[in-house]
């Protein structure tokens, strides 16, 4: 679909509106001049007075003639000045997609590239251009690639879309808008009414009679219709404009295969999808591990860790770019599936050009490390970047642990604490294992119903597994309050503990595994005949009072 037709079916959608809010209208005056001509009484004012309640949304909707200014959302503007080579790119794939460059460029933190443009009388006149790009994807991207994002982005430009997105994005505010302002009505009315019907049965509660039930089914409902009526229209709208959106990205994939090759095209659209889930994963296990010990990573590496991590992973990550993620196409969706943008461009011609490895993206920054350092200032709060700064990784990671431990609060806390009535600790269970109480202690245990309906030895055998998880973990948690317990990190593999005296290289000298030792001492604890002597010796010697 070409962008006169798109440009009249956005005007289309966009004038069903205001025909729906004049036939709406008139419908209600309609209800008016009948109840006046042959109503009589209060009644009739009633009904004139709930017309006109319901008449204001519709008005004030068909009246917002100005679309919202959206924001730019937390990231930093890079000047041609101090980024020459990234304009440069920028200025390239703009001329080579036929288009005007942007205006301004904005990094960001997400995995995410966008274009948007201020528009004029309803896209009709060009406006200012803005791209937005995600240092994530400068980190993941090779150089060629991000000419494919760019490429993509451009054919949002050249197709007219950024334009036409003030006529849909209008429609979608004003629609949304009048749905919301009925739904706020409909709400208050519930509200008032049940606090009215709530003081009513207070003061018959007060005069020694029964109270009436509060029911508020029916309040509102009349305003729900409305939102009803708006939110079908809100659908068919949504549905249109996002099918059209769909095939505006079909048309920009084409542009980007033009400008970087089928190749490159295709290697791209498979690499982003395997970005945006690194990047999540990196964001919860890493990025922000040190958040509860209220550290944050070293200066700059909040997002510059992003790409130690891909380049340790990198063939796990080698399997996911092979293996499209599986979607189905929702009619609600304005992007379509990733594997089938994948297969509309590997089905393109040959065009002699191969996905050919090039510099890393970044490196188009001047200063790549200021640059990550600036975007951290800019995308945290002020209450995160008052935290202070780990010296490195591994530091991290330990103070996480530290933190994480103290604050443990396992199923065998919560029995304990039910059993004692006093605060859980590692030295309280321990006496009670040796006096023969633990599985007493253990019955206080959260069970599934299977379990908790076992008996006997079944039932310890239930609660075998939970406890030993949840000793293990207060064991951890005293040899971290004596600062004996570290953690190796890893960009590759989850964290490993590190206890007292476990050597750093395999021997055969006899050595005690420290790991395997804390092993048998959890068994041996737990067995049917519990002796806690082997678990204690592994254990610290408590602090003498001074």
């Amino acid at each position: 679909m070409g962008a006169t037709l798109r440009a009249l079916r956005a005007l289309v959608l966009l004038l069903g509106f205001y025909l729906l809010s004049l036939v709406l209208l008139a419908a209600l005056v309609g209800v008016d001049i009948a109840a006046f001509t042959w109503g009589h009484g209060p009644l009739v004012f009633k009904l004139g007075f709930v017309t006109v309640l319901l008449a204001i949304p519709v008005v004030r909707g068909m009246l917002m003639l100005r679309t919202p200014k959206g924001d730019d959302g937390p990231g930093i503007d890079v000047t041609e000045a101090a980024e020459p080579r990234l304009w440069a790119l920028v200025r390239e794939v703009a001329a080579a997609a036929g288009t005007r460059a942007p205006d301004r460029i904005r990094l960001t933190g997400e995995v995410n590239a966008a274009v948007s443009e201020d528009p004029r009388l309803l896209g009709l006149l060009p406006g200012p251009r803005r791209l937005y790009l995600g240092v994530p994807l400068l980190i993941g991207l090779t150089q060629t690639q991000l000419r494919s994002v760019l490429g993509h982005e451009y054919g949002h430009f050249t197709g007219g879309d950024t334009r036409l997105s003030a006529l849909v994005v209008r429609g979608r505010v004003q629609i949304g808008r009048v749905i919301e302002q009925f739904h706020e009505r409909a709400d208050g009315k519930v509200a008032a009414d049940r606090a009215k019907q709530e003081r009513s049965a207070a003061k018959r509660v007060a005069r020694g009679k029964k109270a009436k039930a509060v029911d508020t089914s029916g309040s509102g409902a009349m305003y729900r219709v409305m939102a009803a009526i708006y939110t079908l229209y809100a659908k068919l709208y949504l549905r249109a404009s996002l099918s059209t959106a769909r095939g505006q990205e079909f048309a920009a994939d084409r542009v980007a295969a033009r400008i970087a090759g089928r190749d490159a095209t295709a290697a791209t659209l498979r690499e982003i999808p395997v970005l945006s889930v690194s990047h999540g994963f990196y964001l919860d296990s890493y990025a922000t591990l040190g958040l509860s010990a209220r550290l944050l990573p070293p200066r700059g590496e909040f997002f510059g860790g992003f790409g130690r991590l891909l380049a340790a992973r990198e063939q796990e990550l080698e399997r996911l770019r092979t293996e499209l993620p599986e979607e189905t196409e929702d009619a609600y969706d304005s992007h379509p599936p990733i594997a089938e943008r994948v297969r509309r461009i590997e089905a393109l011609p040959a065009d002699g050009r191969a996905a050919d490895a090039t510099g890393p993206a970044l490196a188009l920054l001047t200063d790549p490390r200021r640059t990550l350092a600036a975007l951290e200032d800019a995308v945290l709060t002020d209450e995160v970047l008052r935290f202070g700064r780990a010296t490195g990784w591994p530091e991290l990671l330990d103070a996480s642990m530290a933190s994480g431990l103290s604050a443990a609060r396992t199923p065998l806390h919560q029995a304990l604490a039910a059993y004692t009535g006093r605060p859980p600790t590692l030295a309280a269970l321990l006496e009670l294992v040796d006096d023969g109480r633990l599985w007493q202690v253990a019955d206080r245990l959260p069970l599934s119903p299977e379990a908790s309906a076992a008996r006997g030895r079944a039932r310890r055998e239930f609660a075998r597994p939970v406890l030993r998880r949840s000793l293990r973990t207060m064991v951890l948690a005293e040899f971290s309050a004596r600062s004996l317990l570290s953690w190796e990190f890893s960009w590759s593999r989850p964290a490993e503990v590190r206890l007292p005296g476990e050597p750093t290289a395999p021997s055969g000298d006899g050595a005690t595994d420290p790991e395997a030792a804390l092993e048998a001492a959890l068994d041996a604890a737990l067995a049917d005949r519990p002796d806690t002597g082997a678990l204690r010796a592994l254990l610290p010697p408590a602090p003498q009072p001074a």
